[in-house]
């Protein structure tokens, strides 16, 4: 790739990316600080990771989703793909290879599916939201086959391990954040954004459009069923419909991170800012006695509402 495409790349990168976050970061603080209040407890160690073990796996598939919508698409399966990872690390690691083989399943598991379903995108031009859309049967139905019911075995350790009084969980988020770092830098990953902001440009300056829609359908497919298997162990056991809810969680953290549905804007530290406001706001919720109905009913006004307002302050300033 020549030293022009490149810079073209950077700033395909850089643009609109650090718009809004700031107002981000700030509602993101006084949320915390509100459920601080509220919950004090979360201030000690015990209570510092029950809270992060709870966000972890919403994080995971908003960073999941996010790759999509950064590159101009968006995933309708990351909840069967979330039951998918459960079941598959809880009908494994009771085997012969325990933990390791699970965990190697439900990795090759994440990224053929993702990749799978990339290829169908990306070469055959269909809508990313009708695959997903008929991916998430085939996906959820693959779940019920392995394992109709809640069952299968996750080792005790793991389950302390992972969501037991100690923060790996947050340990973990960082070290994924930071491979994300990595790969940004990568031609793949700055394709990533490149594509999303303007197909026709990217694929102009040398970007492989086809190959950069794979990985990142590959890579979200893997974030997914690793949340499963974070799951699994937060359960001690696999269910074949616990990720129904991740999917549209997704979205909405996403959606509040400041991700765009049209591609190219957005970061991924504001889709995880997303995710934590999101997991903040339920918990807040909770504490002051909303019940699901009314929970439900304000994350949909407040998906409604992040994607209108900065459209509506657009046309404001426009008309100016």
């Amino acid at each position: 790739m020549s030293a022009s495409a490149s810079n073209w790349l950077y700033g395909a990168v850089q643009h609109r990316r650090n718009r809004g976050l700031g107002g981000l970061y700030v509602v993101v603080a006084a949320f915390l600080v509100l459920y601080a209040a509220l919950f004090p407890g979360i201030l000690s160690i015990g209570g510092f990771s029950k809270f992060t073990q709870n966000w972890f796996p919403l994080a995971l598939v908003t960073m999941a989703q996010a790759l999509l919508m950064l590159n101009g698409g968006i995933t309708l399966a990351i909840g069967p793909l979330v039951s998918l990872g459960a079941v598959i690390a809880a009908t494994t690691m009771g085997g012969a290879f325990g933990v390791p083989g699970g965990l190697l399943a439900v990795s090759i598991a994440g990224i053929a599916i993702g990749a799978i379903t990339g290829v169908v995108v990306a070469h055959l031009r269909l809508p990313a939201i009708i695959v997903t859309l008929a991916g998430s049967f085939i996906i959820g139905g693959a779940a019920l086959i392995l394992l109709p019911r809640p069952g299968g075995f996750v080792p005790d350790w793991l389950s302390n391990a992972l969501a037991g009084h100690t923060p790996i969980a947050f340990v973990v988020l960082v070290v994924i954040v930071g491979h994300w770092k990595l790969f940004l830098a990568t031609p793949l990953g700055l394709g990533i954004y490149a594509a999303g902001d303007n197909p026709l440009g990217a694929f102009r300056s040398g970007v492989p459009i086809e190959r950069v829609k794979i990985v990142s359908f590959a890579l979200s497919g893997l974030l997914a069923a690793l949340a499963g298997l974070f799951v699994a162990a937060q359960t001690g056991s696999g269910d074949p419909v616990i990720g129904t809810p991740f999917t549209l969680n997704s979205i909405a953290a996403a959606v509040l991170g400041g991700v765009g549905f049209i591609g190219g804007k957005g970061t991924m530290r504001g889709a995880i800012c997303g995710s934590l406001l999101l997991s903040v706001m339920i918990n807040v919720m909770f504490f002051l006695g909303f019940p699901p109905v009314a929970q439900y009913v304000a994350q949909g006004l407040i998906i409604v509402g992040a994607v209108a307002v900065p459209e509506l302050l657009a046309q404001w300033r426009a008309g100016r």
